[in-house]
């Protein structure tokens, strides 16, 4: 059986996000932006941080909700911020639980511009943990 947390799915791995660690209590996620993450004013599209901060956090809380005996997790919320525009460079997405429960899970995810370190974006992504009847 394929497992779905090293093989990228096909929407992620078109956007080009890498996940460089994956816990159950921390996911980090890297991009490097081009054109094709520019929205018509040249800087990175909104939908890519939540995309991006979706893949850390829902990656984070699926192996803890796989280690707790589940199939893993799936994003129901993703509230975002933009605080930055960016044009270029690499940004990385770190993503951290803030509860862990029963059936849901919340997430909160802090997007960086490698280069500086200064805050392009925030995230909170509230999950349903899935368990394997609901597959």
């Amino acid at each position: 059986m394929k497992n779905p947390f090293t093989e990228r799915p096909t929407f992620v791995a078109h956007a080009g996000i890498e996940l460089a660690e994956a816990t159950a209590d921390r996911a980090v996620a890297r991009l490097v932006i081009n054109d094709n993450h520019h929205q018509p004013y040249g800087v990175v599209h909104g939908g890519v941080y939540c995309t991006l901060s979706e893949t850390a956090a829902s990656t984070g809380a699926a192996l803890w909700a796989m280690a707790q005996g589940m199939a893993g997790a799936v994003g129901v919320t993703n509230i975002t911020d933009f605080l930055r525009a960016t044009s270029d460079g690499v940004l990385v997405a770190e993503a951290t639980p803030v509860h862990r429960g029963r059936t849901q899970q919340l997430w909160r995810v802090t997007i960086v511009r490698e280069e500086d370190g200064k805050m392009a974006a925030q995230s909170q992504v509230r999950l349903q943990n899935v368990n394997t009847t609901e597959l």
